[in-house]
């Protein structure tokens, strides 16, 4: 099948793609991960009913990868849904966070925060290259690929991209003639990256579980071939791939 290939130019401040062998302290990835690119690509064009998922083909690491070191002060807790829809309803007054206070706003002796060291990237711009793929082969590609261009053209998302955390926006452009900056030449064996946390082959769903998925990253001349979610080359949880 034949299928057409995008390529959005990305840049930002800063970035952090975070191992998951880290655990709580977050230490990036010293480059994009795949699922990372996907959501940029997600928030420029996607919608449940169409059916379809963006593919990753490659990533051009276009600057050196730059570390530096942040301490932040993240909130412990998280408002509740059902609290959030009698904000909306206007049934109950709007209650916020409290990162600090006194005892008695925030009902504990224990602050509500908690500092976190992160390991970001700084200075970060990378070359994505992506196509859509029907799981039910039942969509107008051609419509769906015309309107992802007209929208990235026009610099229109449906939310603000981001590199890893919310915190670090991702500027974008769409690259309609042949890139003229060569990719960063390096060479890198990264191990074993985080390729998604869906399974990406299943129908969209807002109820869809976590599905974990991981490959062996090899960053060869600034370039990151990303394999074909349902290569071999990308090791699934077992029972998490069906292919129908």
């Amino acid at each position: 099948m034949n299928y057409q290939s995008h390529c959005l130019e990305t840049w930002g401040d800063l970035a952090c793609f975070s191992r998951p062998e880290m655990k709580v302290e977050r230490y990036s990835y010293p480059i994009i991960t795949p699922s990372a690119a996907r959501g940029i690509f997600d928030a420029i064009y996607f919608k449940n009913e169409y059916n379809f998922y963006w593919q990753i083909e490659r990533i051009e690491l276009l600057h050196p990868p730059k570390y530096i070191a942040l301490r932040r002060n993240e909130v412990k807790d998280k408002a509740s849904v059902s609290e959030i829809q009698k904000w909306i309803n206007g049934s109950k007054d709007i209650t916020p966070l409290w990162a600090d206070g006194t005892q008695a706003e925030l009902g504990t002796d224990q602050k509500g925060r908690t500092q976190r060291q992160t390991m970001a990237l700084k200075n970060v711009r990378y070359r994505i290259h992506a196509h859509m793929i029907s799981r039910d082969h039942k969509a107008d590609m051609n419509a769906l690929n015309a309107q992802f261009q007209r929208r990235a053209s026009q610099g229109k998302c449906f939310y603000q991209p981001y590199f890893g955390c919310r915190e670090f926006p991702a500027y974008f452009e769409l690259q309609k003639t042949a890139p003229t900056i060569p990719p960063f030449n390096i060479d890198l064996d990264l191990g074993w990256m985080l390729y998604d946390v869906f399974a990406l082959n299943q129908p969209n769903s807002n109820q869809a579980k976590p599905a974990i998925s991981v490959f062996h990253a090899q960053l060869k001349g600034g370039v990151l071939n990303v394999p074909s979610y349902l290569s071999p080359e990308v090791h699934k949880l077992a029972g998490e791939l069906h292919v129908e």
